[in-house]
């Protein structure tokens, strides 16, 4: 029912695919970076004179995450 509302309002699936991946990546690379903070955060509880080092640890996965996210975005809104 959706599809069909969707398709006689003029959006076509190519559109509709394009934003889903894009939110999709968004998604997953909030959920990803999310439990590297989480998991820095108890590691640094456990071990407090490493904490340092675990923060750093997780800004530069996230950056890596958000990296790769944003390659992501950028293929589903390009691609054909």
């Amino acid at each position: 029912m959706l599809l069909s509302i969707l398709l006689q309002a003029g959006i076509s699936l190519n559109v509709l695919g394009k934003a889903l991946g894009a939110g999709l990546a968004a998604l997953a690379a909030a959920i990803g970076i999310g439990k590297i903070g989480q998991s820095s955060l108890e590691a640094g509880s456990r071990q407090p004179e490493q904490a340092g080092h675990y923060r750093m640890t997780a800004i530069i996965v996230g950056a890596l995450i958000e990296g790769a996210c944003l390659f992501a975005i950028v293929v589903c809104l390009i691609a054909k």
